[in-house]
């Protein structure tokens, strides 16, 4: 999944990029407003992580701004301050969620997995498509009670298919989702990660999970 990190202390954007990636998470930044509003309005994110103190555009306008145009991403709002009226504020001008700093990383992470299951209309973080259990959470799979070992980048694919169960995805969707700005892969490298989570998922099991569609694109077996 993509998020967008909009904050201007570097050395949280260094240590919070680091660790969202080592989850599997493809990570653009911004240290600005101005720049954080330019990423936001010409990407695809499924989470993005605002903070309200920026120069050039603190994050409360930007919310408002992105609201105001139909921006439906969803926002989780970082703020030092310890009052209750910009809580409420970013809340009321479209907020998801927010974490008061210091925070720990897991917690930013398990909001980031909440909203994005959210988005997809799923309640309970395992997800369960005939014998493979996915647990988005624990970030384990099984199938027909086998453990499977994936990479953060094969777990992550797994699952965007997995929320577009029984749809076709196309390279360019799973692209948009998977990969950042700073990734110099083409969007072959999509085909070989296929390549791979058949090997694991597919192999030695019926039915086969992972769909082709020819000319479109990808999909996960629906019911």
């Amino acid at each position: 999944m993509r998020v967008l990190l909009i904050e201007d202390h570097k050395p949280l954007v260094r240590a919070l990029k680091r660790g969202l990636e080592e989850e599997g998470f493809a990570v653009d930044t911004a240290v600005d407003g101005e720049e954080g509003d330019y990423k936001a309005r010409s990407a695809n994110y499924d989470v993005i992580v605002l903070d309200l103190m920026l120069p050039k555009k603190d994050g409360l306008t930007l919310l408002k701004a992105w609201r105001k145009k139909g921006l439906e991403t969803h926002v989780i709002v970082l703020t030092a301050r310890s009052g209750m009226e910009d809580k409420v504020q970013g809340l009321d001008l479209g907020a998801d969620d927010y974490l008061a700093k210091p925070f720990q990383l897991e917690e930013l992470m398990a909001r980031i997995r909440a909203l994005i299951r959210r988005g997809h209309q799923v309640k309970t973080p395992i997800l369960r498509i005939f014998d493979l259990e996915i647990d988005t959470a624990a970030r384990s799979v099984k199938r027909a009670g086998q453990s499977i070992h994936l990479t953060p980048r094969e777990f992550a694919l797994l699952q965007f298919l997995a929320f577009h169960r029984g749809q076709v995805v196309t390279r360019s969707m799973i692209w948009e989702h998977l990969y950042d700005e700073q990734d110099e892969n083409t969007s072959n490298v999509v085909d070989v990660y296929i390549r791979y989570l058949r090997t694991k998922v597919d192999k030695g099991f019926d039915p086969p999970l992972i769909l082709t569609r020819w000319g479109e694109g990808y999909m996960l077996r629906g019911e």
